[in-house]
């Protein structure tokens, strides 16, 4: 696995990225104020912000600003493969979705938690 970046789930999407983008000054990688998830390079590293309630809907969860503990953060890992990874991990770790192609993402994902409640994201791109 390699980890990859760090995605922020945020409620004020387009807020966050002008942020980001105009107050902190992060190079824009992919995406605009209106995507919906964009990526930002500062130092070498990456950091994504992503409409929390697409997230919440990819992994079958019911969206509400109202839920006290929510999905803030999630740990991304690409991986070579999704599928081998899972079958690797799917005795070890309790996933929350099965492989699944994201088409308008580009990419094949799978999702579970680590033992703090961390939401946690393996991909490859399609």
């Amino acid at each position: 696995m390699e980890f990859t970046h760090t995605r922020l789930l945020v409620d004020n999407y387009k807020e966050c990225f002008l942020f980001y983008r105009d107050v902190l000054g992060f190079n824009v990688t992919w995406g605009d104020e209106n995507s919906n998830y964009a990526d930002f390079k500062f130092n070498g590293a990456t950091l994504g912000i992503f409409e929390r309630k697409q997230m919440v809907e990819a992994i079958g969860g019911e969206y509400s600003v109202n839920i006290e503990k929510t999905d803030r953060t999630a740990l991304i890992f690409k991986v070579k493969n999704v599928e081998e990874t899972y079958q690797e991990l799917k005795n070890k770790v309790e996933f929350i979705t099965k492989p699944t192609e994201q088409k308008d993402w580009g990419i094949k994902v799978a999702h579970f938690r680590d033992p703090a409640g961390s939401l946690i994201e393996i991909y490859e791109r399609i």
